[in-house]
Formats: C-alpha cells, sequence, structure tokens
C-alpha cells in the first residue's frame, strides 16, 4: 500500500506522462477528487476479464486513491492485451489455478471478483487465504450459507471483504438518503423498485442456474431489494413473492425470468419491487413519505441517473459509478473511512437472507418472515 509518489516512482517515463496526464485531466473537472493526492494507493488485481471487468479497469484509470496492477484470467489472449492496455507487469499475472501465488506477492493489496456468481464463494476464499483484502462483485453468493462462510473465511485471515455495491456512492442516490434522514419526506410510507431488461444471448451463464443460481433476481433484482432498504432507512421484517414465466424454453427450470416481491417494514411501510429478463425500461425507484417523494429514472444504469422530489430536481454531478466506488473502496480499506451506507460482507449477507426468502415465498406461496 504505498504512497501516490512511491507508485509514480516505479513507473517508466511513458507511462508516468499518461499517469499524469490523466490525473491533470481528472483536476480539470471530469471526476470530484480534483486535487494531487499524496496518501497511500490501494493495489488492484482484477479477477475476470469480462465486460464489467473491462469497465471497472477503465474507470479505474481516472483513480488516485485506487490503481490496476494485476489481472487473474483464464484466457492468456486477454492477459496479454490488459498488459498490453494497462501496463501491467507479468510478474502481477495470473489464471485460475496459480493465483494462490498472489501470497508471494507483495505489490498486490486486494483483488477485485468480477466472475460469474457460482464462483465468488472459492474465489474470494482463496483470495482470504492468500491475505489480500477482497472486493467482490454482487451477488456476493449464491445464498446465505455460502455468504456467511466468506464472511468467516475474511475475518479469520483478517482481511476485509467489500462488495461492489457502486449505487452506494451515487451523489443523487445520497442526496435522497440525507432528505430521508433529515425528515424531508416525513414518515415514509412506501417504496417501489423496478429493475429488468429484456436479455440477450441465451447462451450466457446468467442463464445458467449453476453459475448464476437464479436468474433475473440474482442479476438485476438484487438492485431493488438493496434500493429499498437504503431508500426506506430500515430493514424488511417479512417478504411475499410471485414468479410468472412466459418463456420456460429461455428461463429453465431454476432459471427466474419475472419476480415480483413485497416487503413490510418495522414502522409499518411497505415495499413492492420487480425484477426481469423480459422486459425493457424498468430502472426506477420511488419513495412515498406523508411530507413528500423521490423518484429516480434511471436508479440504477451504469448513468446518468436522473431524479427528482417533491422540491423540484435533483441536480447532483454525474460520476462514472465505478471510479467513484473504487476511490471510496480505497478509503475505507487504506483509511477506515466509513461510507454513508456500508458495502461490507455483512451488508450484502443481509440481501443474500432476502433472496433465499423471496425463492421460498415463490415455491411455498407464503409471507416468509425476515431476521436480518
Amino acid at each position: 500500500m504505498n504512497s501516490r509518489r512511491d507508485f509514480l516512482q516505479k513507473l517508466g517515463g511513458s507511462a508516468l506522462a499518461l499517469h499524469l496526464a490523466s490525473v491533470n485531466s481528472w483536476a480539470a473537472g471530469k471526476n470530484e477528487y480534483n486535487e494531487l493526492y499524496d496518501g497511500p494507493v490501494l493495489r488492484v488485481a482484477i479477477m475476470g476479464l469480462g465486460g464489467y471487468g473491462s469497465r471497472v479497469a477503465e474507470a479505474m484509470q481516472s483513480c488516485v486513491k485506487a490503481k490496476l496492477v494485476g489481472v487473474i484470467s483464464g484466457t492468456p489472449s486477454k492477459v496479454k492485451d490488459w498488459q498490453s492496455k494497462y501496463g501491467i507487469l507479468e510478474k502481477n499475472c495470473y489464471n485460475y489455478e496459480n493465483f494462490d501465488r498472489i501470497i508471494e506477492n507483495p505489490d498486490i493489496d486486494a483483488v477485485y471478483v468480477i466472475t460469474p456468481n457460482a464462483l465468488h464463494h472459492d474465489h474470494v476464499i482463496r483470495v482470504a487465504k492468500a491475505g489480500k483484502h477482497v472486493i467482490c462483485e454482487k451477488p456476493m453468493a449464491l445464498n446465505a450459507r455460502e455468504g456467511q462462510e466468506m464472511i468467516d473465511a475474511c475475518r479469520k485471515a483478517n482481511v476485509k471483504l467489500l462488495v461492489g455495491y457502486r449505487m452506494h456512492f451515487e451523489p443523487k442516490t445520497l442526496e435522497i438518503i440525507k432528505m430521508r434522514k433529515n425528515g424531508d419526506f416525513g414518515k415514509i410510507t412506501f417504496f417501489q423498485g423496478l429493475c429488468g431488461f429484456k436479455i440477450g444471448d441465451p447462451k450466457q451463464w446468467r442463464l445458467n442456474k449453476q453459475m448464476a443460481g437464479g436468474g433475473a433476481l440474482m442479476d438485476i433484482g438484487i438492485y431493488a431489494i438493496n434500493g429499498a432498504r437504503y431508500m426506506v432507512g430500515e430493514e424488511p421484517v417479512w417478504v411475499t413473492a410471485q414468479e410468472t414465466k412466459t418463456d420456460p424454453v429461455l428461463f429453465k427450470e431454476g432459471v427466474d425470468e419475472t419476480i415480483q416481491f413485497q416487503f413490510g417494514f418495522p414502522s409499518g411501510a411497505t415495499a413492492s419491487c420487480l425484477s426481469t429478463y423480459n422486459m425493457n425500461n424498468l430502472d426506477r425507484f420511488f419513495l412515498n413519505g406523508d411530507k413528500g417523494f423521490a423518484e429516480l429514472q434511471p436508479s440504477t444504469g451504469y448513468g446518468p441517473i436522473k431524479g427528482r422530489t417533491n422540491k423540484g430536481e435533483l441536480t447532483q454531478p454525474v460520476t462514472t459509478h465505478q471510479t467513484v466506488q473504487m476511490e471510496e473502496m480505497a478509503g475505507i480499506i487504506l483509511e477506515g473511512t466509513p461510507p454513508v451506507v456500508p458495502v461490507d460482507g455483512e451488508e450484502a449477507l443481509k440481501d443474500l437472507k432476502i433472496i433465499d426468502a423471496i425463492y421460498l415465498a415463490v415455491k411455498t406461496n407464503k409471507k416468509i418472515t425476515l431476521n436480518l
């Protein structure tokens, strides 16, 4: 966890020039971290070089507290491409068979696990045993049992476990949370979360029960689950749910197409949510109180997030979510800076318990009591 000065001194001349150009463009207004930084740097290896891994890598080029220094992939050609594109050293490149050797590499502080859901459990535990901090994409695991085992492994290894809840750092989202805490909406009575899109390639891992652990609920519905919790500001105490499946060929047994689910909260507030792989134009959060309301639409997409309340349009800056997430997570790991909304394994475990309960509610057609 070297300082930024140490990090730059290790770069070659051309790489240094490119890096400083990146910092200068940041300072010129591309993001909110607009001053030169001379503190500790979190050196990150990304595991899983697919579409989202690439998005994170690109976003990290604007970070000052977090730097991409390593890769873990089962595809040698991708490793070579990333080495060339991001200046990654050969000694910081691993595959899925040998990445346990990062325990011997002092130049990697943390690993961001961006692999299919079913692989998170094993990958996170192996990274923890190698003594590195872990950032894991959501959902953290296939179920709450796996999630607890991952938390226990990281605690035993004395490393941090964070989860990729990028919306926990999004400015308009945080403004609504602040207004709710300040009482601007009065007593919260209702939340609605709509999350969905028409899924494409039928051969992708997201439609494979063994790899994804489910369907739309695991992939996109988790935004509504988590959003209901941080928007309402309470933990749900019961859940009901109903599944609709119109295409059993595409959405095979155990892969949900559309699930509607409802929560009840201790205050009496309720939530009505929907996750789907068969409808577009669904990316909306709505929070209602007896004195006002808040709406985000789009609410969780990559941006720009747009929102309004009963007081008018939200005008907080548009950000690159993954850039801000990695900057803030570096602060959490290196400096112990607490986020407004938690992003640790315990936070993710609550979502997994709710997911388990939603699937049970679908199966039994019963109201399921939650104890988070």
